[in-house]
């Protein structure tokens, strides 16, 4: 506790300080110890309190509340994305056939071993391909960790079924190299062809993965550790939701620790150091908020029918009436038949026949409500269809009757 405390205090600690601590570990105690400490800073002391007492005991929640760290996550904290060009193998005669760029890809790397074809000859392959290699590259990835890679075929290639990936740099956005790749695939799809050109393809086998194909070579710097503040970035933006996350960390760790800079972004005001924002992140990831009630939103999916409504949805009085009209064609043949010793033909006439059937509805009528089993017994009672529901809900927005936001997908 004694190493705790001293590596965690931005400010020198005595050594009666660190043994009162050590003697009591209660918050009460070390918030005495703390005050008979001379030439400290105010906030260093507030903060210091705060860890103290929540590595002693964490206080209940509400059963309601979130998690801080499940409503978002600290700015710079984040997976970055590799690609790579490499070649697969060891195809059972699946591969590009006699691709161009498939050709030049295996002239190069058989130079990098000492081959050199000429440049007149044609290798014919049928068991190599071009592949694109993608991976995610998790944040504070140290070099010698494993990733799982996905392969994919950006050539001719039918099946990269039985094929190894050989040995393949991956970069970053930047162009650096961060890791390197090689492996056997494991493709989930399968394809067969006849003579006659008919095949079978199941799932997609021109794609795989290699699970912990890659190798990271190089660490992404994040500099979360010596900036002045950590931002904590909430996944939606809500100001409600932004002034609890900062109230509930003023609560714990003391008053001007962060503040909510707009309606995604808290500033915390934390000391330098990894190991010690470490254990001041773990710390807030942890503590529970109640979230602010989201916006009403209407949800609607008119290729499949479905909607979705959240609980702030709310109606106003209105009136609905919904018709459905059927047009209706019928196709039909006669045949006609000259009179005897006329000479005439025979004859086929079409005929049809259009009409219009209307459905009758009655008006029905929504009474102001506010909760959302009304907006739901007020959809089913209009009978509509999925393909109908858009054109109401888009009438009861127009009409005020739809507090909510309307969003068709």
């Amino acid at each position: 506790m004694r190493n705790l405390i001293a590596r965690l205090s931005p400010f020198p600690v005595r050594a009666e300080l660190v043994e009162a601590q050590r003697a009591t570990g209660e918050r009460v105690g070390v918030a005495q110890a703390l005050r008979q400490a001379q030439g400290e800073r105010v906030w260093g002391m507030r903060f210091l309190i705060a860890l103290v007492a929540l590595s002693a005991a964490a206080l209940a929640a509400p059963a309601s509340a979130d998690r801080i760290k499940d409503l978002g996550g600290f700015q710079g904290i984040r997976s970055n994305q590799l690609t790579g060009y490499g070649i697969v193998v060891g195809l059972p005669g699946t591969g590009d056939d006699n691709l161009e760029y498939t050709i030049q890809s295996m002239k190069a790397v058989a130079s990098r071993f000492g081959l050199q074809l000429p440049a007149n000859v044609n290798p014919g392959l049928k068991n190599a391909a071009v592949v694109i290699i993608t991976a995610d590259l998790p944040p504070f990835a140290k070099p010698g960790q494993k990733l799982d890679i996905t392969v994919a075929s950006m050539g001719k290639a039918k099946s990269l079924r039985g094929g190894a990936l050989i040995l393949t740099p991956l970069l970053g956005a930047d162009g650096q190299i961060y890791a390197m790749a090689q492996g056997n695939l494991a493709v989930g799809g399968l394809g067969a062809e006849g003579k006659d050109g008919s095949q079978i393809v199941v799932n997609i086998p021109s794609a795989g993965r290699i699970p912990e194909g890659a190798t990271v070579e190089r660490a992404v710097q994040t500099g979360f550790e010596s900036t002045p503040f950590l931002t904590y970035n909430l996944a939606r933006a809500d100001f409600t939701t932004a002034q609890n996350v900062a109230t509930a960390i003023n609560s714990r760790l003391g008053a001007g620790t962060a503040q909510a800079t707009d309606a995604i972004s808290v500033a915390i005001r934390a000391p330098v150091g990894g190991d010690v924002r470490a254990t001041l992140m773990s710390e807030i990831e942890n503590l529970d908020i109640v979230s602010a009630e989201p916006s009403a939103r209407v949800i609607v999916n008119a290729r499949t029918g479905t909607v979705v409504i959240n609980s702030s949805v709310r109606v106003g009085t209105a009136a609905i009436t919904h018709g459905k009209l059927t047009v209706r064609i019928d196709e039909s043949e006669r045949v006609s038949q000259p009179a005897p010793f006329s000479q005439g033909q025979t004859t086929k006439e079409q005929k049809s026949a259009v009409g219009v059937d209307e459905e009758k509805h009655p008006i029905f009528l929504i009474e102001p409500g506010p909760r959302l089993s009304d907006v739901v017994k007020a959809i089913n009672a209009i009978g509509a269809s999925p393909a109908d529901l858009v054109a109401i809900l888009e009438a009861l927005k127009e009409a005020g009757a739809l507090k909510a936001e309307l969003i068709i997908l």
